[in-house]
């Protein structure tokens, strides 16, 4: 299927007021909290509350249209988009040379300094899309100073990852501030120059809030996930970092889902943006979708633990919404003798990436999660996603679902649904 491709431009009434107070929180100071019971984003529950959607069965239930795609033909080849040449030999050396569409339209405008909105499917190369411009900027000045903000650790730590692979070699630097982690280790890295920042709110406005983290030297912010950054839980402290950056401060927004609503509040944010969208349909066209209806009388996880032995899961996902129930699965999955790894917000940083690491390299070919691995990770050869517990959203199923057949290939996803 060939790329769809929409550009328009957005005037703007002008940026956000620095001043504005939100619901009283008119400063950084959080020193009166805790230390262990302050909220990182990638545990705190979502304002809107935990209810689950309503089944969706044109959502749910869905054939899979395996096309085959026609090549994209980038308009400019890493090289000739202009990036600085270390940039260029590193993807070289990793056998890229053509740009991913999203990559193809975005990086000219950010080479520009322009505030950009990008919407692209999950698996599309985003992050690079943002990266690889802004690390030519540093390159080329010194001085550059890019936070990037992310809604759970692991998606942080996984754009860290990135960021440190492209300025392998180089005098650029980068660390990572989220939750989960110990603090004193992060306020040491801190005291060294750091080109790049990347981080959840939460420990980020820790850190502001004890001074060593300046707002004020930032020339860029990027918000991954935008549509679950500017949702109302995570709207107040997006605004409170926007108000203490530089007023010239340059914007980028990504995303794989975007609604009218989150896309008011993003323009009140930016200034005369660009909009790139690449983005081919709301799900993955790869990817089988049905449901598995249970009801009185059956037990839904010996239902799931049935499908889990079936041989055609070679690496599954299992989405719950709850860290209890996700602790309870995992018990009972170890003691039948499956290989399995779980990820929520009561297990520390070191675990949860221990157990990504486990699921990636193939110790294990079972992972189960709560939604903080629903978005932007990326993990190859996910043969199944299983929504045990039903998604919050729409746009939480589309991610969730988005884990599974990428890179062209097949995937199955199955939602169970009760009768």
């Amino acid at each position: 299927m060939t790329q769809s491709s929409n550009r328009r431009r957005y005037s703007s009434s002008g940026k956000q007021n620095s001043n504005r107070n939100r619901r009283g929180r008119n400063n950084f100071n959080r020193s009166q909290a805790p230390q262990g019971t302050r909220r990182d984003q990638s545990s705190r529950n979502r304002r809107k509350g935990s209810m689950e959607m309503k089944p969706d069965f044109e959502l749910f239930v869905k054939k899979a249209k395996p096309v085959t795609e026609e090549v994209y033909k980038p308009e400019n080849t890493f090289a000739e988009l202009g990036l600085h040449t270390h940039l260029v030999t590193t993807l070289e050396n990793k056998k890229f040379t053509d740009p991913t569409p999203i990559q193809d339209q975005a990086i000219p405008h950010l080479l520009e300094s322009r505030d950009l909105i990008g919407i692209a499917n999950t698996g599309t190369g985003k992050t690079a899309a943002f990266l690889l411009p802004l690390i030519h900027q540093a390159l080329e000045n010194n001085n550059k100073r890019v936070l990037v903000l992310a809604p759970t650790r692991e998606l942080a730590m996984q754009i860290d990852d990135e960021i440190k692979e492209f300025t392998r070699n180089t005098s650029l630097r980068s660390t990572i501030v989220v939750g989960g982690m110990p603090i004193y280790r992060q306020i040491e890295n801190l005291r060294k120059t750091r080109h790049f920042i990347v981080g959840t709110t939460g420990r980020t406005l820790d850190l502001i809030s004890q001074g060593k983290i300046k707002l004020k030297d930032f020339d860029t912010v990027v918000l991954d996930e935008m549509d679950q950054m500017l949702d109302m839980g995570f709207l107040p402290d997006i605004k409170k970092i926007m108000a203490g950056v530089r007023q010239d401060k340059h914007l980028l927004f990504f995303s794989a889902t975007l609604d009218n609503k989150i896309e008011k509040v993003a323009l009140d944010l930016l200034t005369d943006p660009v909009h790139v969208s690449v983005k081919k349909t709301t799900t993955t066209d790869n990817v089988e979708q049905n449901v598995i209806m249970w009801g009185s009388g059956q037990d839904r996880f010996e239902m799931l633990h049935d499908r889990l032995l079936d041989e055609s899961v070679t690496r599954a996902i299992v989405f719950e919404n709850t860290k209890h129930g996700v602790k309870n699965m995992e018990r009972k999955l170890l003691q039948r003798g499956l290989k399995v790894v779980a990820i929520h917000g009561n297990k520390n940083q070191n675990q949860r990436k221990r157990a990504l690491d486990d699921f990636k390299k193939g110790r294990a070919n079972i992972m189960l999660a709560t939604n903080v691995a629903a978005r932007g990770l990326d993990i190859p050869n996910v043969s199944h996603v299983f929504n045990y517990s039903l998604p919050q959203s729409r746009e939480d199923y589309i991610h969730r679902i988005g884990r599974t057949g990428r890179a062209g290939k097949m995937g199955h996803a199955f939602t169970f649904v009760p009768k």
